[in-house]
């Protein structure tokens, strides 16, 4: 008997467990096969933290810290340090992660810009972005928060991808108390806009959700739905990142419990379950033990891993070391290949502009995946 159609209400029945799972997981992995073969990727990448200062005040968070307390800007010469650092270890993407419009809100970023000649953050992005295109081997892909359709214009130009998490589609998480209050950029619908802004503009977008900050399984449910009728519309989304939630000390939610490593299988599963066979479904292999556990949940892809640079965004949790990855991965029956920060499918003239596309091909092999660098090097 085959199995049902995606549907919202079973998919709730199915994560929490009132109805059997086995089934939903057997037809991810089925999905996944179908689609992505026994191929499982990765993107070799060095994180560049553009900026800690943010005006959100997210309740689970440690990137993002005030001036004087670790709050700043990287300058340019840091910025290309880090960047050669990365090119000198085979990296093959530079991942600009930074707070949302902190000029909005400290009078610190608006000096740091200034000096810069920059009248945004996000003009600073795309400085920085051209020069790591000109001058290193990588490929930038900026997660620089919510944007408007001019400035996804103008990082399209030297970024083969971006990214801005919708996290939770529910604006009940926006309320006071709920993880998401004073955070004018996590409402919802502006980070709909920035998706829909994206795929406006034929950028090659990763999005996803982060389960387990105080939000029901229904909503859950909702934002995956809520992220298939996006690309359904414009058919950008190049990957789906599914990420587990974990407390944090120093931060208000530091003694939340994290969801089940059960549960958040499930949610793998519905995601896969949800967006069919041709998807890249993405779960963080540095966010659980025995990471390998999700290879029976759909994915295809483990996101970027740093032989380098710490994961700004979870700190206490340190990148598994390439050869761990690769074993985990063939120990499973799968082959592990390194990808650049876009997905080979939307290496095209419909989706990079010609001269990125030109250096995306020197650097990849017949099928569009990463020319496989060694995986000696130890993760820090």
């Amino acid at each position: 008997m085959s199995f049902p159609a995606p549907d919202p209400e079973l998919a709730v029945e199915l994560i929490t467990g009132r109805r059997d799972p086995a089934p939903l997981l057997a037809e991810a992995a089925r999905l996944r096969d179908e689609g992505k073969g026994r191929t499982v990727t990765y993107s070799r990448k060095v994180f560049i933290p553009l900026t800690t200062l943010c005006r959100d005040t997210c309740t689970y968070c440690t990137f993002a810290k005030p001036p004087g307390a670790g709050g700043e800007y990287l300058t340019p010469d840091e910025v290309m340090a880090i960047a050669r650092a990365g090119a000198a270890h085979r990296c093959t993407e530079a991942l600009f992660t930074l707070g949302d419009r902190p000029e909005d809100r400290w009078p610190q970023a608006r000096t740091f810009l200034e000096r810069q000649g920059c009248a945004t953050t996000l003009d600073y992005v795309r400085e920085m972005s051209e020069r790591v295109v000109a001058e290193t081997s990588l490929f930038p892909h900026a997660n620089p928060g919510v944007m408007d359709d001019a400035a996804v214009a103008a990082l399209r130009r030297s970024n083969v991808s971006m990214g801005l998490m919708l996290e939770n589609i529910s604006p009940r998480l926006m309320e006071p108390g709920m993880p998401h209050h004073d955070c004018p950029d996590k409402e919802p619908a502006v980070r709909v806009a920035t998706i829909e802004a994206a795929g406006r503009h034929r950028v090659p977008f990763t999005s996803g959700i982060l389960v387990g900050i105080g939000e029901t399984p229904t909503e859950v449910i909702d934002s995956l739905f809520a992220l298939a009728d996006l690309h359904a519309r414009h058919g950008h989304l190049q990957e789906v990142i599914v990420q587990n939630f974990r407390a944090k000390a120093d931060t208000r939610k530091r003694r939340d419990a994290e969801p089940t490593v059960q549960y958040f299988a499930r949610v793998v599963a519905a995601a896969r379950w949800t967006f069919g066979p041709e998807m890249n479904v993405q779960v963080p292999p540095n966010l659980t033990e025995d990471f390998g556990v999700y290879l029976d949940a759909g994915i295809n892809d483990w996101g970027g891993v740093s032989p380098l640079t710490i994961d700004w965004v979870n700190p206490e949790a340190p990148w598994p070391h390439l050869d761990k990855l690769r074993a985990v991965t063939e120990s499973a029956g799968f082959t592990l290949q390194p990808r650049l920060p876009v997905y080979p499918e939307f290496l095209t003239p419909d989706w990079i502009d010609a001269p990125l596309l030109a250096k995306a091909g020197a650097s990849t092999d017949a099928a569009g995946f990463a020319l496989a660098p060694r995986l000696q090097e130890a993760a820090p």
